[in-house]
């Protein structure tokens, strides 16, 4: 899809590089991110209006350092170089990079000495709080570049050259820490490239609409697993814009959903207008995960005997050419990462595999999009809130917040205790504060006391997080009068559970989920 003006970043191992992508996004330029290793040619293919060199966890000395051409500062495009982008681009073009007398990890203040280019706009002189996060340092600019500003610790903290435009900054913009990093990068992305704010959801939707229509022949069909959260609804309503009931979406009820969901998805869908083949396949899924307490068996198991469901429910459809999936851009990401794809931590359970099992061409409208672009465009199209602002819910459903076996009995207490969860979150206001919140069901059973009696029951951990993209992940300090809503509820509303905990892991070393 043509998107007009775009900003290249190139990734050199970055914790925060998609969020370099999603800040230029926000200023309604588009930005796509490729691994530094990029040959030039398919650099100058993109037609950059600018490239942005991320930062990462090397240093510029280190054997197998990633380092791009220097060819790349020749191309006349503007290029930012962010912490190690900044270091690299110095250390290629003569300058002198050391390690830092003392390093740099966290907030800072920067003092800007000119307010041009990069800090046009903020005041010269002006101190600000920018985030570090850095054990090298510029100690001698490479000919030609000046200083635009300075820290107590990196007396060169941004860099500009004098004839070309090249620019560096040692500080991370595009973290929300920095308190001028929209400016900054406003400053590079609008004034210096000169990139035009055309990219908006709005067009988006059009473009995508009009390249469907184009795409799919007027007899053939595409079918879409809906699961009902945000990704798979948005794609679903964006091809049955295109193609109307031609799409069949199928949603399988594998019966480790929460409580009510199949019906409520059930009534948005239809409410959409969107044709839907409802299966219910509890009785299947449950009985094959029988005696299973292995996490990525349950997985494999899930997932293996979706694609069975799924396969056997678009041969009833017919002349089927298409599946359409909600993949996004930092699923793309991840499977390109700058030094190839990322360490599995655990299976995913989605429709991999079938377009090549059932001979399907793949459709992803959404494989550009971040989740909050998405979100956008729910908003444009009209979408409830319940799946705008509808929290990620993994593909094996509860059967992966259940640790353990998965059993019917286990399933009901879950759902129960989980229902308590959504209902306090939402009623308290903290439901779209957080990227995550619901129960697990632990494979322990402890003592306890109700009136007279000595019980023996479950334990429940309440799982609450903050993040952006789910890469990484904080424990939400939720309010103790909310904690202690939840566990008297829990405790006193469903039967076979007599204590309640809260988790309070980050991710890493933790992950979001427990299995």
């Amino acid at each position: 899809m043509e998107h007009g003006d775009r900003i290249l970043v190139l990734d050199f191992g970055s914790q925060t590089t998609q969020l370099i992508a999603r800040r230029v996004r926000e200023l309604h330029v588009y930005s796509e991110i490729k691994p530094f290793n990029v040959s030039l040619a398919e650099i100058k293919g993109f037609h950059p209006k600018g490239i942005i060199l991320s930062g990462g966890p090397a240093s510029v000395y280190d054997e197998g350092a990633p380092k791009v051409s220097p060819e790349l500062f020749a191309l006349g495009v503007p290029v930012l170089g962010i912490c190690y982008g900044m270091q690299l681009m110095t250390h290629l073009l003569g300058g002198r990079v050391e390690k830092s007398a003392k390093r740099e990890y966290g907030p800072a203040e920067l003092e800007i000495i000119r307010n041009e280019d990069l800090f046009y706009g903020l005041k010269k002189g002006g101190r600000y709080r920018v985030w570090m996060s850095h054990g090298d340092r510029v100690e001698t600019p490479a000919p030609g570049f000046y200083t635009l500003a300075k820290s107590e610790h990196s007396p060169y903290a941004a860099l500009k050259h004098e004839e070309k435009p090249l620019f560096g900054v040692q500080f991370h913009p595009e973290v929300a820490h920095t308190e001028i990093g929209r400016e900054v990068l406003a400053n590079f992305v609008l004034r210096i490239c000169g990139a035009k704010p055309t990219w908006t959801m709005k067009s988006f939707i059009e473009k995508v609409v009009a390249e469907l229509k184009a795409q799919i022949g007027p007899e053939e069909k595409v079918i879409c697993a809906l699961s009902g959260g945000i990704d798979s609804t948005v794609t679903a309503v964006l091809v049955h814009r295109a193609i109307g009931d031609r799409l069949v979406c199928i949603f399988v009820n594998n019966g480790l959903l929460r409580k009510g969901e199949a019906e409520s998805v059930l009534t948005v869908m239809k409410k959409l207008g969107l044709n839907v083949r409802y299966v219910d396949a509890t009785e299947k899924f449950l009985s094959r995960l029988k005696g299973v307490t292995d996490p990525e068996e349950k997985r494999r198991i899930i997932g293996h005997t979706f694609i069975e469901i799924f396969e056997e429910e678009a041969k009833k459809v017919g002349n089927v050419t298409y599946l359409a999936q909600g993949t996004l851009y930092p699923d793309v990401i991840e499977s390109v990462s700058f030094k190839g794809p990322s360490a599995t931590i655990k299976s995913h359970h989605n429709v991999g595999g079938l377009p090549e099992r059932m001979q399907l061409k793949l459709i992803e409208p959404l494989r550009e999009l971040f989740k909050d672009e998405v979100r956008e465009i729910a908003r444009e199209l009209g979408l409830p809130e319940d799946i705008i602002y509808r929290q990620p819910f993994p593909g094996p459903g509860l059967a992966i917040r259940i640790l353990g076996e998965v059993t019917p009995e286990r399933l009901v207490i879950l759902r129960e205790a989980d229902a308590i969860v959504l209902e306090e979150m939402k009623k308290s206001g903290w439901y779209r504060k957080v990227w995550q919140s619901f129960a697990v069901l632990l494979p322990v059973r402890t003592v306890g006391v109700m009136g007279d009696y000595r019980t023996y029951e479950y334990v429940v951990a309440i799982r609450c997080v903050d993040s952006v993209d789910a890469m990484t992940a904080d424990w939400t300090r939720l309010p103790y009068d909310l904690l202690a809503r939840l566990s008297n509820r829990i405790i006193n509303e469903v039967r076979g559970v007599n204590r309640v905990v809260y988790d309070i892991s980050s991710k890493p070393p933790a992950t979001i989920e427990w299995e």
